[in-house]
């Protein structure tokens, strides 16, 4: 089957027989899977070396230069599925420990979404093969940069989106490299590094090495040095700014609680006086002006629970603002027999009253609601622990002190859209509450963190993260990781944190270049055959 076979190509040469490995050759093989390691190990929590994300799809993209169309559309599936499966492994824990689902479900679960997944990954395999036999070198590395990220930016808006761990998130940890985030968000970053792979794997492939390789290495050589420079320069602007711009002292506590127990009655009291412990340690140590707690860490419904009498008690005695997440439900008028339930954020005032409230406003299918429960009744139990619950809407950011506060609730964090939208509502800091507990020791609290971090380069907004378990911390507008918690454990720590205000270019318009990729990558690849012949 295929090259093996002796398949025609589509540049009408006949293919070199290989060891048939099902429908790839031994080499394709042996290529994808050096793909699938080299995008593991470059990811943070299963490697960090981000260096080799920049070479990572150069056997990848072998491999199809290899091949006929049919092994392109295998290859794209392969690297696709195995990718996705290293890279959201923990979600077996999430949905068989946590969600209590067996594990005949929970792994058929696993391997369906990243079976969805990687049909992105099949399109940008046969996007590239389609331009390879074109000839024009210089066309396909920016067409299939183009196309990579306007595919991503579909992925992250269709079917509720699940944007995780793009290829631009990848070098979150490194700020020198991530100041254009300002400009054209994760996506830039995402679009240099395609591009760079895209060039090497040119260079190396005999069959369509360009004849004048200045002319490739030359636009993206030189994209990269202005790229550089601009991150340079606002490192530099931003060190001064921050240090001119209003702060205010924050305190972050992370209380540990099992996943499995925070819910019990018996633990409710418990965490409660965990917290206010915990709180009470930090406040000796320097006067806050806000205190933040993570998702859920009030485990009951404030309206109507008498554990809210030794919180009131705490933050009036303290004089302290309180940012805390917790469930919240209302009636929508009096006629409503069923009441309505949020996963939310309170923002308690040292005079015995909650003043500000935000929902989340995007929610986890089949964790927080099931999609077409009537029809995928089976899966029930996944919510049973933590109800049916409403979105919420992005309206007024939360006043406190001199800040307007953006929340960002659970995996919220991962959608671009919504850290864009409370800088444009006018928030000066950005808070990220989550219970992380779900993902226990993997990669995920990992790939969150950097996904958080490149919220603040963004909106140029420091973030404050509250987890549960870990990783709470302080990045600011730079994403620079400030302080940072370990992971199970229980932890306390306060920052100055700088109050940054006005819109980036990102949250201006820079959102579009995305989906303008899109558009752009499929008009190149309609006008193929008048722009490069073939």
């Amino acid at each position: 089957m295929g090259a093996a076979g002796g398949e025609e190509s589509a540049d009408g040469g006949k293919m070199k027989k290989g060891t048939a490995i099902g429908p790839l050759d031994l080499r394709q093989l042996i290529l994808i899977l050096c793909s699938v390691v080299l995008l593991f190990v470059g990811m943070p929590g299963s490697g960090s070396c981000w260096w080799l994300l920049f070479i990572a799809l150069v056997p990848f993209f072998l491999a199809i230069g290899q091949g006929t169309r049919r092994q392109a559309v295998w290859a794209g599936l392969l690297l696709g599925v195995c990718h996705f499966l290293a890279l959201l492994y923990w979600l077996v824990n999430v949905l068989g420990h946590y969600g209590g689902l067996p594990l005949y479900v929970a792994v058929p679960a696993l391997f369906l979404l990243a079976l969805y997944m990687s049909l992105y990954t099949v399109a940008k395999g046969l996007f590239y093969y389609s331009l390879l036999h074109r000839g024009a070198a210089l066309g396909l590395v920016w067409s299939m940069a183009l196309f990579w990220v306007g595919l991503d930016w579909v992925r992250s808006v269709l079917f509720s989106g699940f944007p995780w761990m793009d290829l631009g998130y990848g070098l979150g940890g490194q700020p020198a490299l991530i100041q254009s985030g300002d400009l054209w968000g994760h996506h830039g970053l995402t679009f240099l590094v395609v591009m760079v792979n895209v060039v090497i794997a040119l260079l190396l492939d005999n069959r369509f090495r360009p004849q004048r390789p200045l002319l490739v290495i030359g636009p993206v050589a030189s994209l990269l040095v202005v790229v550089g420079l601009y991150s340079s320069l606002q490192m530099n602007r931003f060190e001064n700014q921050l240090n001119k711009v209003p702060s205010m002292t924050v305190g972050v506590v992370q209380g540990n609680i099992a996943q499995d127990q925070k819910w019990t009655p018996a633990m409710r009291e418990k965490t409660v006086n965990r917290y206010i412990r915990l709180s009470r340690e930090l406040g000796r140590q320097k006067k806050l002006d806000l205190l933040v707690w993570p998702e859920t860490a009030l485990p009951f419904y404030p309206s109507s629970n008498p554990l809210m009498a030794p919180l009131y008690g705490f933050v009036n005695n303290d004089q302290i603002n309180l940012l805390s997440g917790s469930p919240w439900y209302e009636f929508v008028d009096s006629k409503s027999e069923k009441p309505l339930f949020y996963n939310s954020a309170i923002l308690v005032e040292p005079v015995s009253r909650i003043s500000g409230r935000v929902s989340k406003s995007h929610l986890v299918p089949f964790g927080e609601y099931v999609p077409l429960k009537k029809i995928l009744f089976f899966l029930g139990p996944l919510v049973e622990a933590v109800g049916d619950f409403t979105p919420g809407t992005i309206e007024k950011a939360l006043a406190c002190h001199r800040a307007r506060i953006g929340v960002l609730i659970c995996f919220e964090s991962i959608f671009p859209s919504i850290s864009r939208q409370w800088a444009q509502k006018g928030a000066t800091l950005l808070v990220n509450l989550t219970n992380d507990a779900w993902y226990g020791r993997t990669s995920a609290p990992h790939h969150s963190l950097a996904m958080s971090t490149l919220r603040a380069v963004e909106t140029r907004r420091s973030l404050v993260r509250a987890a549960n378990t870990g990783f709470s911390g302080f990045i600011d507008p730079l994403g620079r990781v400030r302080a940072l918690s370990p992971l199970f454990e229980q932890w306390a720590k306060d920052d100055s944190v700088p109050l940054m205000s006005g819109k980036s270019p990102y949250v201006r318009g820079g959102y579009l270049f995305a989906p303008a990729a899109l558009i752009i990558s499929l008009l190149l690849l309609l006008l193929r055959k008048r722009l490069w012949g073939g």
